[in-house]
């Protein structure tokens, strides 16, 4: 082999290895490809669900709707009751005020004013305004008044006796007062229901005809409001009627404390101790 071959073959070999050298390996390749993932995109997450909202289901035939789908007529019955029903609730927590308020004033008279050495000595003992202190005042003044020349020809026991009657009397009107307005609610509430009640069943009767058929979603709500009517013209008279006896029976046993005392001070303004 000659020089010029050898020294061919010793750069073909070095040509070799240096191409050997600058091609890239699976490693470096599969090093390089890494990154390239690592920098993609990640896949965009699923948006997440919007919560479900539950309809709110609005009740056609409550009160509320009656209310509203009423016309002048029902909802100036509605109202007329329930004056009626404010009325006979203030006469009823009113009157137990003032009975309550009497009795006390005649267990606080049988105490002090009998222990007393006369009527007047007694009626400073009493509460002002009180009834028996206007009964036991009342007496008093006919007593020392039994003059005049018509006045005379009544004998005394009988003008005190009359004079401590109607103190008595004006004592028991005033304990009546309002008991008629428990009466009247009481004997036309259910009425005034009954009234509702029709001018229901006459919408009723008016949405089938214009309808041309009794389904149940014509009829239900006139028929509702109907019975409410009638359900609310009986909550109106029966605490009514109930106050009314309950009040009557209070009247009579405070009347009788009053009764009681008035015809024991005319016995004692008779017997002279003043």
């Amino acid at each position: 082999m000659s020089m010029t071959q050898s020294l061919r073959a010793a750069i073909g070999a070095a040509l070799i290895a240096a191409a050997s050298l600058l091609a890239p390996t699976p490693v470096l390749a599969q090093a390089a490809s890494e990154p390239a993932a690592a920098a993609a995109p990640a896949p965009a997450a699923a948006p997440a669900e919007a919560p479900v909202t539950q309809e709110e289901i609005v009740n056609p035939y409550s009160l509320e709707s009656m209310w509203a789908k009423s016309d002048v007529i029902a909802k100036s019955v509605l109202v007329i009751m329930v004056i009626m029903s404010m009325a006979s609730w203030y006469v009823i927590f009113t009157k137990l005020w003032e009975q309550s308020k009497l009795m006390k004033s005649g267990a606080k008279a049988t105490k002090t004013f009998w222990t007393a050495g006369t009527v007047k000595a007694g009626i400073g003992t009493l509460e002002e305004g009180s009834a028996f202190r206007y009964i036991a005042e009342s007496g008093v003044k006919a007593s020392e008044h039994h003059e005049g020349t018509l006045v005379e020809q009544i004998d005394l026991h009988t003008w005190v006796s009359m004079s401590v009657q109607r103190a008595i009397d004006s004592v028991n009107n005033r304990l009546q007062d309002g008991m008629a307005v428990l009466a009247t609610v009481g004997s036309t509430a259910p009425f005034v229901g009954l009234f509702g009640t029709v001018w229901g069943i006459y919408h009723a009767l008016t949405a089938i005809g214009i309808s041309g058929q009794a389904s149940i979603d014509k009829v239900a709500g006139p028929v509702g409001e109907a019975l409410i009517m009638t359900a609310i013209g009986l909550a109106v008279a029966v605490p009514a009627v109930m106050g009314y006896n309950w009040l009557i029976r209070r009247n009579k046993s405070a009347m009788e404390t009053v009764r009681t005392f008035g015809s024991d001070v005319h016995n004692v303004l008779l017997a002279g101790k003043k």
